[in-house]
């Protein structure tokens, strides 16, 4: 009688492991920003000026669409609203607005300078005169309040505070940034703001100083 021989069992290597070719390597993966074959630094695509430019352009313009329904409503009110009483400006109030102007300078004086030195001192002065902007703006506010024109006195007063106070929180996100950056150039003697930063936190201040004097105009001389 034959006897059958079983076929010789096959152990699995222990020592041995498949392996899958890395994303982005020889293999012709993709990488990990989806493109095939490359890879970006730390994981992914790093973002150009460009970029960086339209992100702010995009924000300034939801901005700027928040900005007109508060100035429809404004000119609205100013025909219709039987209690519309115009209120004169503040005195201290076009001290502020050469503050803001001075510090769009400076800030283009530090985006121009060409020393290390230079654009750090021009930031920091930019950082001091936003800051005396928001400080001044307070003051108005308290003057205002002095003076017994409150939020709730009469509608041209509580347009007067609801846009300088929404430009002056906007404002004081400038100032932030402003302020990190220029820490971090003086934290470093060598070392400068990186043009893209600087730039696009340009755009920014530039917008918010002509956005004062928009709301200037709108609030004293549009009849």
């Amino acid at each position: 009688m034959p006897v059958a021989i079983a076929p010789p069992e096959v152990k699995p290597q222990t020592g041995r492991e498949d392996r899958v070719p890395a994303s982005g390597g020889p293999g012709g993966g993709s990488g990990s920003d989806g493109g095939p074959g490359r890879r970006g630094d730390g994981g992914g695509r790093r973002l150009g000026p460009d970029s960086y430019q339209l992100g702010m352009w995009l924000a300034l313009a939801s901005i700027s669409m928040m900005f007109i329904g508060f100035s429809s409503a404004y000119i609205l009110g100013q025909g219709t609203n039987s209690q519309w009483r115009a209120m004169a400006a503040p005195p201290y109030v076009w001290v502020n607005t050469v503050i803001l102007l001075a510090s769009s300078l400076t800030l283009e004086l530090a985006r121009r300078a060409g020393a290390a030195t230079e654009v750090k001192r021009w930031m920091t002065l930019t950082c001091v005169l936003g800051a005396a902007f928001l400080a001044g703006q307070l003051w108005v506010w308290g003057l205002l309040a002095d003076q017994g024109i409150y939020l709730s006195g009469n509608p041209h007063s509580s347009f007067f505070y609801l846009l300088t106070g929404v430009h002056a929180v906007h404002l004081l996100g400038g100032v932030a940034a402003l302020v990190y950056l220029t820490a971090r150039a003086w934290i470093s003697a060598a070392r400068v703001p990186a043009g893209t930063s600087l730039n696009v936190t340009a755009i920014y201040w530039h917008f918010m100083d002509g956005l004062w004097i928009y709301l200037m105009v709108l609030l004293f001389f549009w009849r």
